[in-house]
């Protein structure tokens, strides 16, 4: 029986208060963040994007931010593999893993998957 790693996320619109209110639960149930964020994926593109800053980053370890240069494919297909290997990497260290961001597509791509299961038979 395969177990799936219980996650916590913290979805919502930029500057709702996402990461601050990640880094303060995070801090107390010892977990780190995933960004979950399209744009902030991207290295370089801090203006508009809410990226965490330098002392939030350094309050609770991020993933999934600035790994790849604009000029880069990156799409949500990327996006599952890399969230779920970090996922099970700190679920393998008893660490509780927060996905944090307002892309839903790929939240939706890390719990749900990318297709219909039905619609591939």
């Amino acid at each position: 029986m395969i177990t799936k790693p219980k996650i916590i996320i913290i979805c919502g619109p930029t500057a709702s208060g996402k990461t601050s209110t990640a880094i303060r639960i995070a801090q107390r149930f010892k977990g780190e963040i995933i960004g979950a964020d399209s744009m902030q994926v991207y290295k370089y593109m801090d203006i508009g994007t809410a990226k965490p800053t330098g002392i939030e980053r350094s309050c609770v370890p991020h993933h999934l931010i600035d790994i790849i240069a604009p000029d880069e494919h990156f799409d949500a297909q990327k996006y599952t593999r890399l969230a779920h290997e970090t996922v099970m990497k700190l679920y393998s260290h008893g660490i509780t893993p927060f996905i944090v961001g307002g892309t839903g597509l790929y939240i939706k791509a890390l719990v749900h998957g990318l297709l219909d299961r039905k619609s591939t038979r």
